[in-house]
């Protein structure tokens, strides 16, 4: 077996380890991917997918590796068994196997040839071309129109979730301090009832 088809084939071991995480928050760094998924299993190498259509604040994508092909398959069913968030996103963070497309260092497969050929006006197969380069124009606009949509679905939901720990905050501080004052104690001696410490 020559060393590009060994390459080939530890290459497409790491493949099989790999996870692919969408809708990550920008805020997401490599050490925090490191802590929320080391609990579960060992990540051997953190990669992020760069977004080249968008501005900085839009989800990030990253490529996780982890020590078995085993655990891989684990993370990914808990992920998407559960709404599992990082860096306090309410972003839920989704996850599924990594294919070989998504790697920018993928060694050439072996015994592989490519054919390629310059497309003139009058070729048949030019006015293809020129309708997948206008779709995939067109695809890039609505995936920046739904991001667009997706983060201010998503800063509305922070500002609820913001709102909402403020008001048991303050219910909090309220229970407390009325517990702290014995007024609790009071009001229950007067209406004959029990109340604990804790």
């Amino acid at each position: 077996m020559g060393s590009s088809e060994e390459e080939y084939i530890a290459f497409e071991e790491k493949v099989s380890r790999t996870v692919y995480f969408d809708n990550l928050s920008p805020q997401v760094t490599e050490s925090v991917i490191r802590t929320a998924l080391d609990q579960f299993a060992t990540v051997k190498n953190v990669k992020f997918i760069p977004n080249y259509i968008g501005p900085s604040n839009l989800p990030k994508c990253a490529l996780v590796e982890f020590d078995s092909t085993k655990k891989a398959k684990e993370i990914i069913s808990m992920v998407m068994g559960y709404p599992f968030m990082m860096s306090g996103s309410p972003r839920p963070v989704r996850a599924r196997h990594a294919v070989m497309e998504m790697f920018d260092d993928r060694p050439v497969k072996p015994n592989r040839k490519l054919m390629v050929r310059w497309l003139e006006p009058s070729d048949p197969d030019f006015q293809v071309a020129k309708e997948i380069k206008k779709l995939t124009r067109k695809h890039a606009a609505e995936i920046q129109f739904m991001h667009k949509l997706q983060l201010a679905e998503e800063e509305k939901l922070s500002r609820q979730q913001e709102d909402t720990l403020k008001l048991h905050y303050k219910k909090f501080k309220l229970i407390d301090g009325i517990m702290a004052d014995k007024t609790a104690h009071r009001l229950a001696r007067k209406y004959n009832l029990r109340v604990t410490d804790e």
